[in-house]
């Protein structure tokens, strides 16, 4: 059973020892107290403040796992802190493993920081996990899938609508990398894993993936360089900087352009266009 008084205690806890430049937001002249609003953290959870504040306030139903995953992202908790929550609300806490949606407080600090550039955290099987807005209009939205279709990998060898997002030129060096990367997670992960069940189910629904498979190439990582195909603004040459977290195994991706380049000044259009809706 959920310990309610206890939840509304830590959710306030954490939540006034947050302070708004610590998830990216603007101090504001009119703002008397530390901590985060109770709006602030909803908004950040991908919730209602209604939702969000009846939780603190004793009220309403039990959070869901997937609620308090969200809330547990929000108020940037550590692993420790987000199974306390869970344990708290009367759930049992996630199980650690390699594969896990909760993204470390230090990399979400850093993302938080980036909404005016395109960059996105990922997986080690491709899933995406978070994207910023700019992310969003320059590949549309790869955080909406469930299943299997959460991994990009997955996607690339099984709809093609997933290759739209690059040059058809690029899309074999494209697939190897993808196929070099889902290597190493099986490596790591081993039997029983979700990269095992992918690695299985790509073998069995895509030639393309058997075939490349078998040739056990291990690529070269993540590419610093990359083309772009955007529906309205034609092809984008962009650099791909890289942060791994170790301890999630999970990869923080950014997207820059080189300034006084024609794909520079395509980037500052991606905030007007809005999400990409072709993928």
């Amino acid at each position: 059973m959920a310990d309610r008084e206890q939840l509304a205690e830590f959710l306030r806890s954490r939540r006034e020892a947050l302070q708004p430049e610590d998830v990216g937001l603007p101090r504001g002249p009119r703002r008397r107290t530390g901590g985060l609003r109770r709006e602030e953290v909803a908004a950040l959870s991908g919730m209602s403040t209604d939702y969000y504040s009846r939780i603190e306030q004793q009220r309403g139903p039990n959070p869901s796992e997937q609620m308090l995953a969200a809330i547990a992202r929000g108020l940037h908790l550590t692993l420790d802190e987000r199974d306390h929550l869970f344990r708290i609300a009367g759930h049992t806490a996630p199980q650690r493993s390699f594969r896990s949606d909760h993204i470390n407080p230090g990399m979400m600090r850093i993302f938080d920081r980036l909404g005016d550039t395109p960059a996105m955290v990922t997986s080690r099987t491709g899933e995406i996990l978070l994207q910023t807005p700019m992310a969003r209009a320059l590949l549309g939205d790869q955080t909406r899938h469930s299943g299997l279709a959460r991994s990009s990998v997955y996607r690339w060898f099984t709809d093609p609508t997933a290759r739209r997002i690059y040059p058809e030129d690029d899309h074999p060096r494209h697939g190897r990398e993808y196929i070099a990367r889902l290597r190493d997670a099986y490596l790591l992960e081993g039997k029983g894993s979700r990269s095992e069940a992918l690695v299985n189910t790509l073998l069995a629904e895509s030639q393309e993936f058997a075939a490349t498979w078998t040739e056990h190439d291990l690529g070269d990582g993540y590419p610093t360089f990359k083309r772009i195909s955007h529906p309205e603004l034609g092809v984008l040459e962009v650099q791909c900087q890289t942060l791994l977290d170790p301890d999630q195994s999970q990869t923080l991706l950014v997207f820059t352009a080189v300034p006084g380049t024609e794909s520079h000044e395509k980037l500052q259009l991606l905030s007007v266009i809005g999400d990409r809706v072709d993928v």
